[in-house]
Protein backbone atom coordinates (compact mmCIF):
# COMPACT_ATOMS: atom_id res chain seq x y z
CA UNK A 1 0.00 0.00 0.00
CA UNK A 2 2.90 2.40 0.67
CA UNK A 3 4.14 2.15 -2.93
CA UNK A 4 1.03 3.63 -4.62
CA UNK A 5 0.64 6.28 -1.92
CA UNK A 6 4.27 7.35 -2.25
CA UNK A 7 3.83 7.52 -6.03
CA UNK A 8 0.90 9.92 -5.54
CA UNK A 9 3.04 12.03 -3.18
CA UNK A 10 5.78 12.29 -5.78
CA UNK A 11 3.87 12.69 -9.04
CA UNK A 12 0.85 14.90 -8.33
CA UNK A 13 2.59 17.79 -6.56
CA UNK A 14 5.20 18.10 -9.29
CA UNK A 15 2.81 18.79 -12.12
CA UNK A 16 0.85 21.20 -9.98
CA UNK A 17 3.64 22.94 -8.16
CA UNK A 18 5.09 25.10 -10.90
CA UNK A 19 2.15 27.44 -11.14
CA UNK A 20 2.54 31.09 -12.00
CA UNK A 21 0.25 33.86 -10.85
CA UNK A 22 -1.21 36.92 -12.56
CA UNK A 23 0.94 39.49 -10.76
CA UNK A 24 4.28 37.76 -11.40
CA UNK A 25 5.83 35.93 -14.31
CA UNK A 26 7.92 33.05 -13.07
CA UNK A 27 11.57 33.61 -13.78
CA UNK A 28 12.72 31.22 -16.51
CA UNK A 29 15.48 28.78 -15.70
CA UNK A 30 16.20 26.07 -13.17
CA UNK A 31 13.83 25.72 -10.23
CA UNK A 32 14.13 23.51 -7.17
CA UNK A 33 10.82 22.02 -6.03
CA UNK A 34 10.51 20.57 -2.55
CA UNK A 35 7.50 18.43 -1.64
CA UNK A 36 6.97 17.33 1.96
CA UNK A 37 4.41 14.88 3.28
CA UNK A 38 3.99 12.31 6.02
CA UNK A 39 4.23 9.55 3.39
CA UNK A 40 7.65 10.70 2.31
CA UNK A 41 8.87 10.09 5.87
CA UNK A 42 8.27 6.39 5.13
CA UNK A 43 10.69 6.34 2.17
CA UNK A 44 13.68 5.02 4.15
CA UNK A 45 11.62 1.95 5.15
CA UNK A 46 10.86 1.01 1.54
CA UNK A 47 12.87 -2.05 0.45
CA UNK A 48 15.38 -1.38 -2.36
CA UNK A 49 13.46 -3.48 -4.92
CA UNK A 50 10.25 -1.52 -4.28
CA UNK A 51 12.18 1.76 -4.47
CA UNK A 52 13.48 0.66 -7.86
CA UNK A 53 9.87 0.00 -8.91
CA UNK A 54 9.05 3.58 -7.89
CA UNK A 55 11.97 4.89 -9.94
CA UNK A 56 10.69 2.88 -12.90
CA UNK A 57 7.18 4.28 -12.36
CA UNK A 58 8.53 7.83 -12.29
CA UNK A 59 10.33 7.19 -15.59
CA UNK A 60 7.06 5.94 -17.09
CA UNK A 61 5.66 9.40 -16.31
CA UNK A 62 8.66 11.04 -17.95
CA UNK A 63 10.42 12.18 -14.80
CA UNK A 64 13.41 11.25 -12.71
CA UNK A 65 12.82 10.08 -9.16
CA UNK A 66 13.48 13.05 -6.89
CA UNK A 67 16.01 12.94 -4.10
CA UNK A 68 14.18 12.02 -0.86
CA UNK A 69 15.55 13.18 2.49
CA UNK A 70 13.89 13.79 5.85
CA UNK A 71 10.34 13.54 4.50
CA UNK A 72 11.00 15.80 1.50
CA UNK A 73 11.24 14.99 -2.19
CA UNK A 74 13.52 17.49 -3.92
CA UNK A 75 13.55 17.79 -7.68
CA UNK A 76 14.79 20.17 -10.33
CA UNK A 77 12.44 21.60 -12.98
CA UNK A 78 13.34 23.65 -16.06
CA UNK A 79 10.96 26.52 -16.85
CA UNK A 80 11.38 27.96 -20.36
CA UNK A 81 10.72 31.59 -21.30
CA UNK A 82 7.47 30.50 -23.01
CA UNK A 83 6.32 28.59 -19.93
CA UNK A 84 7.12 31.55 -17.68
CA UNK A 85 4.94 33.86 -19.80
CA UNK A 86 1.87 31.60 -19.59
CA UNK A 87 -0.95 32.93 -17.47
CA UNK A 88 -2.39 29.47 -16.83
CA UNK A 89 -1.28 26.54 -14.73
CA UNK A 90 1.06 24.26 -16.68
CA UNK A 91 -0.36 20.82 -17.42
CA UNK A 92 2.74 18.87 -16.39
CA UNK A 93 2.17 15.11 -16.22
CA UNK A 94 -1.61 15.41 -16.46
CA UNK A 95 -2.00 13.24 -19.53
CA UNK A 96 0.55 10.72 -18.23
CA UNK A 97 -1.20 10.36 -14.88
CA UNK A 98 -4.73 10.39 -16.30
CA UNK A 99 -5.50 13.65 -14.52
CA UNK A 100 -7.07 16.84 -15.84
CA UNK A 101 -7.68 20.29 -14.37
CA UNK A 102 -11.39 20.95 -13.83
CA UNK A 103 -11.13 24.60 -12.86
CA UNK A 104 -8.46 27.15 -12.12
CA UNK A 105 -8.92 30.40 -10.23
CA UNK A 106 -6.50 33.17 -9.46
CA UNK A 107 -6.68 36.13 -7.08
CA UNK A 108 -3.61 38.33 -7.33
CA UNK A 109 -0.67 36.03 -6.70
CA UNK A 110 -2.75 33.22 -5.19
CA UNK A 111 -3.93 30.28 -7.27
CA UNK A 112 -6.26 27.34 -6.84
CA UNK A 113 -6.81 24.43 -9.21
CA UNK A 114 -9.23 21.53 -8.89
CA UNK A 115 -8.28 18.34 -10.69
CA UNK A 116 -9.74 14.91 -11.35
CA UNK A 117 -7.84 11.69 -12.09
CA UNK A 118 -9.52 8.89 -14.03
CA UNK A 119 -6.91 6.33 -15.07
CA UNK A 120 -6.72 2.63 -14.29
CA UNK A 121 -4.03 3.32 -11.67
CA UNK A 122 -5.16 6.66 -10.25
CA UNK A 123 -8.77 7.69 -9.56
CA UNK A 124 -9.99 10.57 -7.46
CA UNK A 125 -10.14 14.31 -6.96
CA UNK A 126 -7.69 16.85 -5.72
CA UNK A 127 -6.94 20.48 -5.21
CA UNK A 128 -3.76 22.53 -5.49
CA UNK A 129 -3.51 25.90 -3.78
CA UNK A 130 -0.63 28.25 -3.39
CA UNK A 131 0.91 31.66 -3.58
CA UNK A 132 3.66 32.99 -5.80
CA UNK A 133 5.62 35.16 -3.36
CA UNK A 134 7.90 36.60 -6.05
CA UNK A 135 9.08 35.80 -9.56
CA UNK A 136 11.58 33.47 -7.85
CA UNK A 137 9.56 31.61 -5.20
CA UNK A 138 6.21 30.03 -4.41
CA UNK A 139 4.61 27.86 -1.75
CA UNK A 140 1.46 25.82 -1.69
CA UNK A 141 -0.30 22.61 -0.86
CA UNK A 142 -1.94 19.77 -2.74
CA UNK A 143 -4.60 17.41 -1.46
CA UNK A 144 -5.83 14.24 -3.16
CA UNK A 145 -8.58 11.79 -2.21
CA UNK A 146 -9.25 8.63 -4.20
CA UNK A 147 -7.40 5.42 -5.02
CA UNK A 148 -3.92 4.65 -6.33
CA UNK A 149 -3.59 1.18 -7.84
CA UNK A 150 -6.74 0.24 -5.93
CA UNK A 151 -5.46 1.41 -2.53
CA UNK A 152 -7.39 4.21 -0.76
CA UNK A 153 -5.56 7.54 -0.71
CA UNK A 154 -6.17 10.67 1.36
CA UNK A 155 -2.93 12.56 0.95
CA UNK A 156 -1.74 16.12 1.61
CA UNK A 157 1.60 17.54 0.55
CA UNK A 158 3.27 20.90 1.08
CA UNK A 159 5.14 22.25 -1.93
CA UNK A 160 7.72 25.03 -2.21
CA UNK A 161 9.68 26.23 -5.18
CA UNK A 162 12.64 28.50 -5.58
CA UNK A 163 14.50 29.74 -8.63
CA UNK A 164 18.08 28.49 -8.77
CA UNK A 165 19.70 29.62 -12.02
CA UNK A 166 18.99 31.13 -15.44
CA UNK A 167 20.54 28.03 -17.01
CA UNK A 168 18.79 24.68 -16.73
CA UNK A 169 21.99 22.79 -17.48
CA UNK A 170 21.17 19.13 -18.17
CA UNK A 171 17.59 19.44 -16.84
CA UNK A 172 15.19 19.32 -19.81
CA UNK A 173 11.99 21.40 -19.94
CA UNK A 174 8.86 19.46 -19.09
Amino acid sequence: MRKPLLAVSLVLPLWLSTANAAEFDMRPGLWEISTTSDLLLLAPAIPPDQMQNLRDLAKEYGMEMPQIENGAAISKVCITQEMAKQKTLPNFYQSETGCATKSTTRDGNSYKADFVCESAELKGNGIAEGHLTSAESFSGQTRFTGTAQGAPVNEKADVTGKWMSASCGAVKPM
